[in-house]
């Protein structure tokens, strides 16, 4: 996947856009008003007034042996933390279960029920809520969820405390104007206001992505706090930011309130979230597959593998379907299938329409619940352009080879050529064949024999195994 954007392999930060004044001096004699920038702004000091009573600062400890020196700390955004400089700087040589300001959360009811990021809280022994008039409490996790990086906690306050309101984050266009508030680097209370950049956006981040991006300031410290709009309403929560150097340039995510709702809901009443569960792997349809399987056009959702015992297997789903519609919802792209599958009940019937061999079905699926061990990663996606290949029989030892299992069947790639269709496919030395042009495949015999007929404007469409996933791959000869 090109330029992935994940709190993974970048730092997670932004920054807000410098106004200069005009260069140019206004002629003797001539008396240019002033301008009214009050007409062209919003009103936002009463927002921000109100909602950050609302706003908490969340610190945790997490109790590590020493091993020597300073202890290190992990970092909520993975990989190397992002505060070490700055705490190395102003708390030197800190003890291990020293508390950190690692993030925000918002209140969402007056007797201490707070949301924030899941990886703001991680695996902390001890939480501590600060409120915007100082009092801090201890907080018990109620509840988190790590797909949509979501989680509940509470305290038990003195006296009721301020609730923000939930909004509507569907309601939300480009342009809009939002403010967020949070803990940046451990700085409390701080608001900073951008518009909405764009809504739907996919980052990488998990089967559920459907972000909300600004250019309000967001930076470490910021997530889990709310991002509101001007009715003071939360419309969603700030998660990540895009960075390449540590800077911050302006781009930042946010989770959508309508999205959290329900996952709020379920923690707050049973402390798990609960998903629908249909037991396939799905990957994109792409031009060169739409055409394989005879479609009109790419879209849907490409049923890659199907679950043994799952729902869709016991309801009849195969392998090489095209899922069109989930209860009545088109699906345009595969991404529209695992939030629509996940927020249906759990035993429900869901009606599922597809494309099987050109034809149209409808095809009814009592839903399973989602079950926590399952990855949620979908097979890996190639980019299929366009054979150069070799191909061997699946032996014991091509097998030991390839850390393969020799009881599948199938033909094993050996090698590929840089710069062949396969290659430009995504066909890797180690996958193993299992279908050709939907005919299965046992032996380069059968394989050869499958290929043989094929011309050059034709496509070969491969089912190949890798790891403990497969996927389609659509191969076309170059010229």
């Amino acid at each position: 996947m090109h330029n992935t954007i994940l709190a993974l392999g970048l730092l997670v930060w932004m920054i807000a856009p410098a106004v200069h004044a005009s260069d140019h001096e206004p002629s003797p004699g001539v008396s240019l008003a002033a301008p009214n920038l009050s007409t062209g702004l919003p009103p936002l000091v009463d927002t921000a007034k109100k909602a950050k009573r609302s706003v908490v600062n969340i610190s945790t400890t997490q109790k590590i042996q020493r091993q020597s020196g300073r202890q290190r700390r992990p970092s909520p955004f993975g990989g190397e933390d992002p505060f070490e400089e700055f705490f190395r700087r102003f708390f030197p040589d800190p003890s291990p279960d020293q508390p950190r300001s690692l993030g925000s959360g918002f209140i969402i009811s007056e007797d201490g029920y707070i949301v924030t990021n899941n990886h703001v809280i991680g695996e902390a022994d001890k939480i501590t809520v600060r409120l915007s008039d100082e009092e801090e409490y201890q907080a018990t996790v109620i509840g988190s969820d790590q797909r949509t990086d979501l989680a509940l906690i509470k305290i038990e306050p003195s006296s009721p405390l301020t609730a923000v309101p939930l909004g509507d984050s569907e309601a939300l266009q480009v342009g809009d104007w939002v403010m967020a508030i949070g803990n940046p680097f451990g700085l409390e209370q701080t608001v900073t206001v951008g518009i909405v950049s764009a809504t739907g956006r996919v980052i990488g981040a998990g089967p559920y992505d459907d972000f909300i991006q600004t250019d309000a300031s967001i930076n470490p410290g910021n997530s889990g706090g709310p991002l509101l709009n001007l009715e003071g309403e939360v419309i969603g929560i700030n998660s990540a930011i895009f960075s390449r150097g540590g800077g911050n340039i302006g781009i930042g995510f946010a989770i959508p309130i309508d999205q959290a709702k329900s996952i709020i809901a379920q923690l707050r009443e049973s402390g798990k979230v609960t998903r629908g569960w249909l037991g396939v792997m799905i990957q994109p349809v792409t031009k060169e597959l739409a055409d394989s399987f005879g479609l009109e056009e790419p879209k849907g959702a490409l049923i890659a593998e199907v679950t043994e015992g799952g729902p869709a297997q016991q309801s009849g789903l195969e392998r090489g379907d095209v899922i069109t519609a989930f209860n009545g919802q088109t699906i345009h792209d595969s991404r529209d299938l695992p939030g629509l599958v996940a927020n249906a009940p759990v035993g429900s019937a869901a009606q599922v329409k597809l494309l099987r061999g050109g034809q149209e079905q409808d095809i009814s699926v009592k839903l399973g619940e989602l079950p926590d061990q399952l990855a949620s990663r979908r097979p890996a996606q190639a980019d299929q352009e366009s054979w150069g290949m070799t191909v061997a029989d699946l032996t014991p030892d091509i097998a030991r080879q390839f850390q393969l299992d020799a009881s599948r069947e199938g033909v094993v790639v050996t090698a590929v050529e840089p710069g062949s269709p396969a290659a430009s496919a995504g066909i890797q030395p180690g996958d193993l064949i299992e279908e050709v042009n939907r005919k299965t495949v046992t032996s380069v015999t059968e394989f050869s024999t499958a290929i043989a007929d094929l011309n050059d404007e034709d496509t070969l469409l491969v089912l190949a195994r890798r790891g403990t996933f497969t996927s389609f791959f659509a191969l076309k000869k170059s010229g």
